[in-house]
């Protein structure tokens, strides 16, 4: 199964709880943490949701 790798570029303070829950989710927490997960239609909306905080980084 393809996979993408996810990048968190921005922080978590000030966000809305559910934004925070789908960065924690992903795999996510802190700054330059990157984590490398299965390529699925859930995992691209939840990227989708939080699209200012992440970036899908290309290999």
């Amino acid at each position: 199964m393809a996979t993408i790798t996810v990048k968190q570029t921005r922080g978590l303070i000030h966000r809305p709880e559910a934004q925070r829950k789908i960065v924690l989710s992903l795999g996510l927490g802190r700054i330059g943490k990157t984590h490398e997960i299965n390529d699925t239609p859930a995992v691209r909306g939840m990227v989708a949701k939080v699209a200012h905080l992440v970036e899908i980084v290309e290999k």
